[in-house]
């Protein structure tokens, strides 16, 4: 009877637990194929990954990688400009792009029985995109616009470009994803394709298929789209211009007539996630969440907020899924009538505090239960698991590392925690900027 009750209970399980088996393997011409099976809805969610982002540019072309991506979307010999997102929408389902230091990515979010489609579209886009003189024009334009709108008329945006610009002063993670205007302004049809031809190869993408479809099935399409393709063969090691040791803290004041709300900001240079050594990126992730990751019961919250009311918001943030280090940040925003000065200084006491106490073991342990739970939640949701494999892949992580990421936080102890913190909490490798309404007093 228990036997026969444990299969009827099996066959009500929902199909999200074949979220945990992922399928992978790699074509003759070096794509890599990541199979996420998620059966409960006849949809698929298609991405190609390619191991490029803004930080392999060449010098002097910041923001080629993004332009590209806004090429991509300009035409092959079979579809026409703009055809692409039009068949995808025909069909049902939508479709981006985006670009980070690390990685450039396109999706579709389709039904299931139009994945072939999919792949047709993509592999044909993979090498043979049609670059007219008139499209690299008009789309320069365009991103010098998105620039203008995201970046120029954004006082904290500029602030942020300025603080990483100082952060990394040789490594490229200082140069704008979206670049600096006047090398934006000098981007020509020439180096557009020579960013397309160099990195856009199978050799140099991962495939990431996740939702209601079958390993074998996904391995025949790639094989007829995907296969045909031809590898690059000159494809240039990863390697990044090493950062120069920070012996002092670097201070930024930007003062701006749009700004209603001044704050404090400050980031320190932080290790990244490693393949096969994530312990120390857990303890910054549980660290993070501690001191800022919520705006009622984190440390900050409590202490700036609620205790000395000397701010109306604070917040920590980090995110170690990177090729190279990466930073390990604080916002305070202060009360009406608070200098920015008082701010930071009352910053700086809730961290040199937190540094002496130590840990709350209660809210360590409700901090744990909740990342326990988001990573549960998280196997329902197929496009960001796909996301999730993808970031990491293109990242230098592997599939091992991103199975074992939920278990290497659980694993991570208090001790760990403030041992991160020591480490990272150094004000000779950080960046301190205010973001003010008028000019700073001499």
């Amino acid at each position: 009877m228990l036997h026969r009750l444990g299969l009827v209970l099996a066959t009500m399980i929902p199909a999200a637990a074949l979220a945990d088996e992922v399928t992978t393997f790699t074509l003759e011409n070096g794509l890599d194929v990541v199979v996420i099976e998620d059966h409960r809805a006849p949809a698929v969610t298609h991405m190609v990954w390619y191991r490029v982002g803004s930080a392999d540019e060449a010098r002097g072309h910041s923001g080629i990688a993004h332009f590209l991506e806004h090429l991509m979307f300009k035409g092959t010999d079979d579809v026409g400009p703009g055809a692409f997102s039009d068949i995808v929408e025909a069909q049902g389902g939508n479709d981006n792009a985006f670009t980070t230091w690390d990685y450039t990515a396109y999706f579709q979010r389709v039904a299931a029985d139009r994945l072939d489609l999919m792949m047709e579209l993509e592999a044909d886009r993979m090498r043979d995109l049609r670059l007219l003189p008139e499209d690299v024009d008009t789309e320069r334009d365009v991103i010098l616009e998105e620039r203008s709108q995201r970046t120029d008329s954004d006082p904290g945006a500029l602030l942020s470009e300025q603080m990483r610009a100082a952060q990394f002063m040789n490594h490229p993670y200082g140069i704008p994803i979206i670049g600096w205007r006047h090398e934006m302004e000098q981007l020509s049809r020439e180096d557009a394709l020579a960013h397309y031809t160099r990195y856009y190869a199978p050799n140099n993408a991962i495939l990431v298929v996740a939702g209601d479809v079958q390993p074998d099935a996904v391995r025949a399409l790639a094989e007829t789209y995907y296969g045909p393709l031809a590898p690059s063969a000159d494809l240039p090691p990863r390697v990044r211009p090493a950062e120069p040791p920070q012996l002092a803290e670097r201070r930024l004041t930007y003062a701006d007539a749009r700004v209603s709300e001044p704050y404090v900001i400050r980031t320190y240079l932080a290790p990244e996630r490693d393949a096969g050594d994530q312990e120390k990126a857990a303890a910054l992730t549980i660290l993070a969440e501690l001191l800022g990751g919520s705006g009622t019961t984190s440390v900050m919250a409590r202490k700036l907020t609620f205790e000395t009311q000397t701010a109306v918001y604070a917040s920590a943030f980090y995110d170690g899924t990177a090729m190279d280090d990466t930073t390990f940040g604080f916002v305070v925003v202060p009360l009406p009538g608070i200098s920015l000065a008082d701010v930071e200084a009352a910053m700086d006491k809730v961290l040199a505090d937190f540094l002496t106490d130590g840990v709350d073991p209660a809210a360590f342990a409700r901090i744990k239960t909740q990342i326990r739970a988001a990573n549960i939640y998280a196997r329902d949701d197929v496009d960001g698991l796909a996301r999730r494999y993808g970031e990491a892949l293109t990242s230098g992580l592997t599939i091992a590392d991103v199975q074992a990421w939920p278990d290497v936080l659980q694993a991570v102890t208090e001790d760990d925690v403030m041992a991160a913190a020591r480490e990272v909490l150094n004000r000779d490798r950080a960046v301190t900027g205010w973001l003010m309404a008028e000019e700073a007093p001499e």
